[in-house]
């Protein structure tokens, strides 16, 4: 059993209730009751993680529109734990699910909710995977699904991916959080089921990725977990997924919640750093990491409650730092990720030169997407193929340079 509950005023609402933030305005959180839940520790044990192995944790009673989302590999990666200077780091690399980002986690509940709910339509606005999620989990389903893109701001491959799978696909004049307020006006008009991290539900499945990290750490915590900062969904879900197996005394800890923005698009940063319980919006966010460029994110104080609570910090890092961490997760440890996933491990080695994170910490960096997202993005930051005669003298002359 559960109800979702005002983080504000505490304001409670049924499962049966169409509805995203509460009447005060505050953002909502799915409540469980923790004392009624009994996880089976075998099966935790040796069932391989999947999103729906934590089926007891998550609020859905019939069949899931699944497509065997979850289990992403958590990679042990020493040569990039040696450049960076820490003793053991982890990534758990979320472009490996299904559409390619770690979206699939909470769209899997998501519009499974929506199926629960009678919901005829699903929407929602986009910096990409949202999108390609969506429509590729709406396909299953058998239910519409409108996407709303900012014009020119989205990588071609989740637009493409969108498209594929049917998607009814709206590029708007504006920016990532004008096509919110236009999506959220939208559903409320025409009753389509809003499926943004605003949704709490959504988030209900991205916590699976804290579980699995557990898991896959043989039921140990991490020191820190370091991820990338767009709409804030994710870093307030993971950490939603440490507590609770904590709450069910499965853990006794937490780990430490670090979230990395870009500098043109870094107000839950700028919040953290400064102090202040609230974010200022960004107007006009700006930066390579398409994926993350938010100025407005809608569960902000969420993510500053996960990142204080947690004891855990926040940073910002250049394009061209982020670059070269995506560089070096290629050809250090053979794992490709689109930009904003490297934020992660370019806000990692940030904050260990700057003795934040000590070199004895366990670290696991979350990548949230896969190298193809965005394909133009990986072309330009390359060198270009070397054109050469069809002899073999010709290729031996670049192969073994005089």
């Amino acid at each position: 059993m559960y109800n979702l509950e005002c983080i504000d005023c505490g304001n409670k609402y049924s499962k049966s209730d169409v509805v995203y933030t509460c009447k005060c305005g505050g953002l909502l959180d799915i409540i469980y009751d923790y004392a009624n839940i009994n996880i089976d520790m075998e099966k935790l044990k040796y069932e391989p993680p999947t999103v729906w192995k934590y089926r007891d944790l998550l609020p859905i009673t019939g069949n899931p529109v699944t497509i065997y989302e979850g289990g992403t590999p958590l990679y042990r990666c020493d040569r990039l734990a040696e450049k960076i200077g820490v003793k053991e780091l982890y990534v758990k690399h979320e472009g490996l699910n299904p559409t390619g980002s770690f979206k699939d986690r909470g769209m899997t509940v998501g519009v499974s909710k929506a199926i629960e709910l009678g919901m005829k339509t699903v929407a929602c606005a986009s910096t990409g995977n949202t999108s390609a999620s969506l429509a590729i989990y709406g396909a299953k389903a058998g239910i519409p699904a409108i996407v709303l893109l900012p014009e020119g701001k989205v990588a071609m491959g989740k637009v493409a991916q969108a498209l594929m799978h049917g998607a009814k696909v709206l590029s708007i004049r504006g920016n990532f959080d004008e096509a919110l307020a236009l999506v959220r006006t939208l559903c409320d008009q025409e009753k389509f089921y809003l499926l943004n991290s605003i949704n709490p539900y959504r988030l209900e499945g991205q916590k699976t990725i804290g579980f699995e990290i557990v898991d896959q750490l043989g039921l140990k915590v991490p020191d820190r977990v370091v991820l990338p900062v767009g709409n804030a969904g994710n870093i307030t879900a993971i950490y939603k997924g440490f507590k609770e197996f904590r709450e069910l005394k499965i853990t006794d800890t937490v780990p430490k919640m670090c979230g990395i923005q870009a500098e043109g698009a870094s107000p839950i940063v700028q919040a953290i750093k400064s102090g202040a319980e609230s974010i200022i919006p960004e107007s006009n966010p700006e930066t390579i990491a398409t994926a993350i460029r938010i100025g407005d994110p809608v569960n902000a104080k969420k993510a500053l409650n996960a990142i204080r609570e947690s004891e855990g910090t926040a940073e910002t890092v250049t394009d061209e730092e982020l670059v070269q961490a995506q560089r070096d997760l290629a050809q250090l440890e053979g794992i490709g990720v689109e930009p904003a996933s490297a934020t992660s491990v370019a806000g990692l080695r940030k904050l260990v030169e700057a003795g934040v994170i000590g070199s004895e910490e366990t670290v696991v960096c979350v990548t949230t997407g896969h190298l193809l997202k965005d394909p133009q993005e990986v072309i330009d930051a390359c060198d270009r193929p070397i054109l050469v005669d069809a002899t073999i003298e010709a290729i031996r002359d670049v192969v073994f340079p005089k």
